[in-house]
């Protein structure tokens, strides 16, 4: 049975950081992903990383703040996220899918985890 679970969210003050950790199980993915779903927001496009780790892709709001990467023998994807905003305040969801190339439409990935929540305290 194909399992992603996330952990590592909470409550952090505007400037702090904390990491996400997705750990998956019951196969092997490829390319994996983190999608964000804010209250009464639809679902947003994080970040992404080939199997290999050697390309990732972030969206524009995240550059320069959040960096995916992956640790293939522990089977675990990571977002570390630093100078937090208010507005990154979020529900996380880890995402995987059985294809090489990086993918930032959620409707390309096939697993998904349960989510981990993000509060930003301004």
């Amino acid at each position: 049975q194909v399992q992603l679970v996330e952990s590592g969210g909470g409550l952090v003050q505007a400037g702090g950081s904390l990491r996400l950790s997705c750990a998956a199980s019951g196969r092997t993915f490829t390319s994996m992903g983190w999608f964000r779903q804010a209250a009464g927001k639809e679902r947003e496009f994080v970040a992404a990383i080939t199997w290999s780790g050697r390309s990732t892709y972030n969206a524009d709001s995240v550059k320069g703040r959040f960096t995916i990467s992956r640790d293939n023998a522990k089977n675990t994807v990571y977002l570390q996220m630093i100078s937090l905003r208010a507005d990154d305040t979020a529900v996380y969801y880890c995402a995987a899918r059985r294809f090489a190339e990086v993918a930032t439409n959620g409707r390309d990935y096939a697993y998904w985890g349960q989510g981990t929540q993000v509060t930003v305290s301004s």
